[in-house]
């Protein structure tokens, strides 16, 4: 069994390796985004102000809540949004239920909202200042982008090499050898999971060293999380690739796959603010939880028992999906 599986596991490392402009790729294409959000969001802080409320937002706007140009949205999680607060991704917190408001000493987006708000008729609230490291734009947007470069590694890694074997008669040909199955599929999740896992921790130290990246966490807890997120999203293409032979259909479907997993997961920006179906649409995609999962590591120096929920879900969710990909796989066409 396992000459089988190291055979096979041994041929697709071969393959991508000598792929060079693919494997490439994979380590240039999140690089230039990253220093391309580098200098686009080098200049401080946006012009629009964001103020959290807790425990909701009024029924109806008054006083301060009417300013213009200023985004209030409600959060259940205070002390979440007192760090978001500390590290200047949102200028005020209120907490309607204490009677405080809470501002960055050196913010200057919460010097101004503080202004407005003392001249409004919430005067029964009272300050709390907050003070941290301001978090740069690509600091947040790191997690996303490793995480949505392994998940289109996985998914195309896997999903459509595999669809290409079987357009290609390769698969055919295995199947009359001694090689079973089970064997086939392991070694080429093996495969892919080693290889990303390796690519991604390069992409990792290389824009953290270049970069000064905050990493508040563990180093083992975030590998362990992108190696059962991986893992998660391997399975995903392997539902694809368990049947289609078209190279075309897996490709077009593999998008569907990818595309609304890109937005709606917080690659790019926060879902916080997000209509509350969408934000719920968003739980039930495993990048969704690899992005959030990260940047509690990264940015809040969360332990693995903060991200257990993560961890469960994912765990959960590639359990399902190689079970029910593996059962649907098939050597040929027919």
């Amino acid at each position: 069994m396992f000459k089988n599986f190291f055979a096979v596991f041994a041929a697709r490392n071969r393959e991508f390796f000598r792929d060079k402009a693919y494997w490439s790729w994979n380590v240039i294409f999140p690089v230039m985004l990253i220093v391309a959000f580098t200098l686009v969001f080098s200049e401080g802080e946006r012009d629009l102000y964001k103020v959290a409320v807790y425990p909701a937002l009024p029924a109806s706007a008054t006083g301060f809540l009417e300013t213009d140009y200023v985004q209030f949205y409600a959060v259940d999680d205070l002390a979440q949004a007192k760090a978001r607060v500390a590290r200047h991704q949102t200028a005020m917190l209120i907490d309607f239920e204490a009677g405080h408001y809470f501002v960055n000493e050196q913010a200057g987006a919460g010097y101004i909202l503080e202004k407005i708000l003392q001249a409004s008729d919430e005067h029964a609230l009272t300050q709390q200042t907050l003070s941290g490291r301001e978090l740069r734009y690509v600091d947040w947007v790191l997690p996303g982008i490793l995480s949505m470069n392994m998940m289109f590694a996985c998914l195309f890694g896997v999903g459509y090499v595999i669809v290409r074997y079987r357009k290609n008669g390769v698969l055919k040909r295995l199947k009359a050898t001694p090689l079973t199955a089970f064997e086939f599929l392991t070694a080429q999740i093996a495969s892919r999971l080693w290889l990303i896992l390796g690519l991604t921790t390069v992409v990792f130290l290389g824009a953290r060293l270049a970069l000064d990246l905050t990493m508040n966490g563990s180093h083992l807890t975030l590998l362990l999380l992108f190696a059962l997120g991986a893992t998660s999203l391997i399975s995903m293409g392997l539902i694809i690739a368990s049947r289609t032979a078209s190279e075309e259909l897996a490709d077009g479907l593999l998008n569907v796959l990818s595309w609304p997993m890109m937005l709606l997961s917080g690659v790019w920006f926060s879902m916080d603010s997000a209509h509350p179906v969408l934000q719920k649409l968003a739980l039930l995609l495993p990048l969704t939880h690899i992005t959030e999962g990260a940047r509690a590591v990264m940015l809040d120096g969360a332990s693995l028992l903060s991200i257990a929920d993560h961890l469960l879900y994912l765990s959960v969710f590639t359990v399902v999906f190689l079970t029910f990909g593996s059962w649907l796989f098939r050597w040929d066409q027919g």
